[in-house]
């Protein structure tokens, strides 16, 4: 039954009430994959899954509402680019950092009297199903009502229960069992506010007896304080941390007693997030709000700025071994221009000068992920992803996956079995991985199975169908998609070879099952649960080996429908039906006891325990009124035999703890008697991992404690190598005989670059040791690769790339090349590289390029860019083209302000400043809504439609977008002419054309859309006249429009205030000659008359002065009642394609104009990079 929280109809309150639990610090280090801030990671599921100390719960993962910040892993990292680029995350849990209180569970609402109401809407832990999965049926049902097979009668446990009086209100509640053996409980609740998205009420209960009673704290710790987290310290569990509200205040209370006591410190920020150092008990990392890192060398009390934009969650301490301070930091911050470094630094020293970057370049953001000897980064490219490891702080070198592999998306899930698993989504996968094995070092990857299937998690995040089983090295369960169905493998050598699983023999009540593989197969859910403390739908312990409980069914695929729980106690080589419900397991006494409890879907005051690995069980009693049990916590590796149940008895009810004592279930302590050997086997066949282990377990029957000094295994003995202790090396498949041969893409001659003459190599035999594999002689000298010395190679395979992967670099800016060859000899190589501006270098080998070979461009362009590689045996060579860019400043089209109507206009867009570079230029002509798009500043166009039209043009390079845009009157037929006037140094560019055409309107009593001016800067200035013609007008009303402007002119109507206390009158002076321009094909006699009769040339001039200046040919009045003031000029200039007369029009007397003009231009031409401009116009 899947289950999750949500609201359930009949409730009267907002679901969402949970319950967070947290235990003391793991032991053994787990390597995970989860959602994080990458877009839907993966998530492997291992064994023994247990409270990862120190990892950070992403809000989404607990529930939609809650937005609650926690304790992020050690070891957390995520490779990858946002969108469609690549993501990684990699969590651990170790004692690296504080605990997770963001592990929660779901505090149900409920309603005691109708328990069906709640059979689908419980949150259990386990993850949601994909929504593309469609449920099958199972060939094979339960007949028994009870579910359970051979059970014993009702039995009560020594129990005790305390309510947290008071706290019914709160939903939120966060448990840790503190210390080894420790017998103090702290149990934080609080009342989160969905609506201000706050906690508003909290309250801190602590016990010292194992649970049984329970003190209030809040007095202690201030009354009126509100407390959002709970952190323990993994390296000193006495030492506890408590956070408050930042909606309150900002501060943080410590305790060094176990939580007896606290000391109160205020903060300067509000923390998302804390990582403890794993060994040194007062070191902690703090993450705050606005992006910045701190560090604290005592324990919290003061905190120090180590990094300004630093990626969340993309933090690390040091690893022991491997990094010479023990105070290092690995994190991800962002530069000022937005890219990403790698960045090294020491947590109490991190100044610029002390700051190093082991990678230098650029990364993807979200990439970096430190985890045990290794280091993964992506780096951003424009094509296929790269992905580069560092294995044990060594120079980062690229992986290599398959030269056919194009993924999509990847994830390191694993890097604790002294190799690297990694889950690839190809191309043309969509709910699938393959997954790959890496060579020791972390380089080399070999496919180990296609097509492993996902599931959906509650946060959304994609959690991979792959678990590896807890006390078992080498063994792993998937569940694999083929031919539209799933169904479930297992392996005992790390993927080397994999093999459905055996269905049970019967079912529950007897009856033979007949189940022939390949055809029928027990089939397992993979999910493990994301809370801790409500198991997943499969369990295994590293104290118990071999014993494995899953939720799975019976038939030809997997199924969500009909399901059942299976036991297997031989390490999945056969099955046993145990129960036809879902059940939550733990292991007790050290794997020596396994406990079940129903769901909690409904409440339950019963628990099965079972002494022998699942055959028989019997069920006891805790409680007296039926629990919603909402998790249960149990001590790892206590010597005292404590469970504690946390739930409610209904959603009205107190917090219940009830705790068990279960030491009263065993009759006495184990002894050598009741021991009997076990032979792990696959099959029969006894050595897995090339060993025959052997371990000691109790007999069937026999109900006694097993104890702290219980040994499982008693011997562990090397095997004689055979060849499935090998799998195939990189660029080897295998194929159906068995044999590992070359892929198509691989060549086994080939010997790497560094691989001089007079050296030795070790040239691969197609094979290589399963890593961890402990097997001896037999066939390991036969598969082993083998040393030779290196032959005098030609150069082969010669690359060449930018150091940050991109094709284009700034003018000005350092570019890195990287030269790389595949074969060759690369002390006895010389390499040339030309880099195309008319320089070169040159290398008596290659060694001296592997830090890369920098060089400036001066000018931009496109540079080709040219390797060689020779020898004494041949050569090689590759080019690469290299765009180099200057920002673009400015753009400015030019185009006529008035067109013919199908006529060929040309239109141009000035890029300034004018560098060569690579500039694509999108047009919309004509009122397009698609672009055209060119590489050429200038584009021909013709108008088939009069009216206005709008023309822009963006012009785009490298990262900078730059638009421009003009509107243009597009008609049959118009009139145009030419005025000007004499400027002083004052101007504005947009006075003098707008009051001159508002006043010819106004005596004119044109229409606004039949005038138009063109004003154009410089002095003196020069302007344009367009009278658009009516066509509803006769030919004798269009002539009348002439004379109505040139008498006004004369008689001085036009005039205006340009500010108070300066009048500038206007008039005409000159009237010449111009064409009136008509694109019909027939022409009335008074048309081609009024084509040859009408312009205005020179219609005004503007003066404003203090004192009045002359001009010979042109007679100007200003009133000046002020001060000397300055004249408004525009600031646009002419263009050569608007319609116009020429200034050579002009009479005599206006050649001394015509001088001045064509000056202005030139100089304005020379500034801008273009010969004219087009004007500023505006349309009255």
């Amino acid at each position: 039954m899947e289950t999750r929280a949500g609201s359930r109809p009949g409730s009267r309150v907002s679901l969402g009430l949970w319950l967070m639990f947290a235990a003391h610090a793991l032991q053994n280090a787990r390597a995970e994959i989860s959602s994080g801030s990458c877009p839907s990671p993966v998530q492997l599921h291992r064994g023994e899954q247990q409270l990862q100390p120190g990892v950070r719960s992403d809000p989404a993962e607990e529930m939609a509402e809650v937005r609650e910040p926690g304790v992020i892993d050690q070891e957390s990292g995520m490779l990858g680019t946002s969108g469609p680029n690549l993501s990684f995350e990699v969590k651990t849990a170790g004692s690296v950092s504080g605990l997770a209180e963001d592990a929660a569970l779901g505090r149900a609402k409920r309603s005691a009297p109708d328990f069906n109401e709640f059979s689908d809407s419980d949150w259990t832990g386990r993850t949601a199903q994909l929504d593309s999965q469609k449920p099958g049926r199972s060939e094979f049902g339960w007949a028994r009502e009870d579910g359970r097979g051979n059970t014993r009668q009702d039995e009560p446990i020594s129990s005790s229960t305390f309510a947290l009086t008071g706290d019914s209100a709160h939903n939120h509640a966060v448990v840790y069992w503190t210390g080894q053996n420790s017998s103090v409980i702290l149990i934080l609740t609080k009342l989160y506010d969905f609506h201000i998205g706050s906690v508003t009420e909290s309250t801190l209960w602590r016990s010292t007896d194992y649970g049984s009673t329970y003190e209030r704290m809040n007095d202690k710790i201030g009354s009126k304080a509100v407390l959002s987290y709970l952190y323990v310290c993994p390296s000193n569990k006495r030492k506890i941390m408590l956070l408050t509200d930042p909606e309150f205040e900002s501060s943080v209370l410590i305790s060094t007693d176990e939580g007896a006591s606290y000391q109160k410190y205020r903060l300067s920020f509000f923390v998302l997030s804390l990582l403890f150092h794993p060994t040194e008990e007062d070191w902690a990392l703090a993450y705050s709000h606005d992006q910045k890192l701190y560090s604290s060398v005592d324990f919290g009390r003061k905190w120090m700025l180590i990094h300004e934009h630093v990626t969340p969650n993309r933090f690390y301490w040091s690893v022991s071994g491997l990094d010479k301070e023990p105070d290092l930091v690995h994190m991800e911050a962002h530069t000022p221009d937005g890219n990403v470094q790698y960045v090294t630094c020491r947590a109490q020293m991190c100044s610029e000068a002390n700051r190093n970057y082991p990678f230098p370049g650029y990364i993807d953001i979200s990439s970096l992920v430190v985890q045990d000897d290794y280091i993964f980064i992506q780096v951003p490219t424009s094509g296929r992803a790269s992905y580069y490891v560092s294995y044990k702080r060594e120079a980062f070198i690229q992986i290599k996956l398959p030269k056919y592999s194009l993924p999509k998306d990847l994830h390191i899930v694993s890097t604790d079995g002294k190799q690297v698993f990694a889950a690839v989504q190809e191309w043309n996968q969509n709910d699938t991985y393959n997954l790959y094995l890496s060579d020791t070092r972390g380089i080399y990857f070999t496919l180990a199975m296609e097509n492993v299937k996902t599931t959906k998690g509650i946060a959304g995040n994609q959690m991979l169908d792959l678990y590896e089983v807890a006390g078992i090295k080498g063994m792993l369960i998937a569940n694999k998609k083929q031919d539209n169905q799933v169904k479930t493998y297992i392996t005992y050598n790390k993927g080397r070879d994999w093999r459905l699983l055996q269905a049970p023999a019967a079912d529950l009540e007897g009856n033979d099952i007949h189940c022939i593989l390949p055809f029928c197969s027990l089939h397992l859910q993979l999910q493990t649960s994301e809370n801790p403390y409500v198991s997943g739908t499969i369990s295994t312990k590293s104290s118990a080996p071999g014993i494995i409980v899953a939720t799975g069914n019976i038939g030809a695929e997997l199924s969500y429908n009909n399901v059942g729980m299976f036991v297997s106690s031989d390490a999945g080589n056969s099955w046993r039906p145990i129960f036809e419900e879902e059940h939550n397991i733990w292991f007790l006494d050290r794997g020596g006891a396994i406990v079940a409890v129903k769901q909690p879907s409904v409440p339950t005051r019963h628990l099965w325990v079972s002494f022998d690995e699942g055959s028989h069980w019997t069920q006891h009693s805790f409680s007296t009124v039926p629990l919603f049990v909402d998790g249960v916590l149990v001590e790892a590796g206590a010597e005292n035999q404590i469970m504690t149940f946390f739930g409610h008895f209904s959603h009205r009810s107190e917090w219940q703890l009830i705790k068990i004592d279960y030491k009263s279930i065993f009759s006495r302590k184990c002894t050598e008697k009741d021991y009997h050997t076990w032979h792990l086997h696959n099959q029969g066949e006894p050595c897995v991992m090339g060993q025959k282990q052997i371990y000691m377990k109790r007999q069937p029957g026999h109900y006694c404690m097993l104890g702290k000094d219980y040994s499982r295994i008693v011997s562990a003995e090397s095997c004689i190598c055979r060849a499935h202790d090998f799998e195939c090396d990189y660029g080897y498949e295998r194929r159906s005989d068995g044999n590992c041969r070359p892929a198509f893409w691989f060549n086994p001659s080939s010997v790497s670059r560094s691989c001089s003459q007079g050296q030795n190599y070790f040239n691969s035999t197609g094979y290589r040791k399963v890593v961890l594999n402990n097997c001896t002689k037999g066939v390991k000298e036969m598969y082993t690769a083998r040393k030779q010395q290196c032959p005098n190679r030609s150069p082969k395979g010669l690359t060449l790339t930018t150091k940050d992967g991109k094709l284009t670099a700034n003018m000005g800016s350092n570019v890195t090349f990287v030269v790389h060859l595949d074969e060759g000899d690369s002390l006895r190589t010389n390499v040339q590289l030309d880099f195309g501006d008319g320089t070169a270098v040159s290398y008596s080998n290659l060694s001296w390029t592997e830090e890369g070979i920098k060089h400036v461009y001066k000018s931009a362009g496109i540079f080709r860019v040219t390797a060689l590689a020779e020898n004494s045996l041949g050569s090689d060579t590759t080019t690469l083209f290299l765009h180099v860019t200057c920002p673009v400043e400015h753009v400015q089209l030019l185009a006529p302000f008035v067109v013919i109507r199908n006529k060929e206009v040309n239109i141009t867009a000035v890029v300034l400043p004018s560098q060569s570079r690579t500039v694509t230029y999108f047009w919309w002509l004509g009122n397009s809504t698609e672009p055209v798009i060119t590489l050429d500043g200038s584009i021909s166009y013709t108008f088939r439609s009069e009216g206005m039209h709008t023309i822009t043009v963006q012009v785009a390079s490298a990262n900078t977008i730059l638009q421009d845009t003009k509107t243009i009157a597009v008609q049959g037929q118009f009139l145009s002419g030419m005025f000007a006037h004499r400027s002083p140094d004052y101007f504005d560019p947009v006075m003098p054309e707008a009051v001159n055409y508002l006043h010819i309107q106004q005596v004119s009593d044109f229409p606004e859309e039949q005038l138009l001016v063109a004003v154009f800067p410089g002095v003196p200035t020069a302007a344009e006249l367009f009278l658009l013609p009516n066509k509803n007008q006769s030919e004798g009303k269009k002539k009348s429009e002439e004379d109505i402007i040139v008498s006004a002119l004369n008689q001085n109507l036009v005039e205006f205030e340009l500010k108070p206390g300066v009048r500038v009158i206007v008039y005409n002076t000159q009237l010449t000659l111009a064409p009136l321009v008509d694109s019909s094909p027939r022409h009335s006699s008074s048309a081609m008359l009024m084509l040859l009769s009408v312009v205005f040339l020179g219609l005004a001039v503007f003066l404003i002065y203090k004192f009045k200046r002359k001009i010979p040919w042109i007679n100007i009045y200003a009133e000046v009642n002020q001060e000397k003031e300055q004249e408004m000029i525009g600031s646009v200039g002419q263009g050569d394609g608007t319609p116009k007369i020429t200034l050579s029009e002009f009479t005599a007397s206006k050649e001394l104009m015509e001088k001045e003009l064509d000056a202005r231009v030139k100089r304005v031409g020379n500034a801008c990079e273009s010969t004219r401009e087009i004007p500023n116009c505006t349309s009255v």
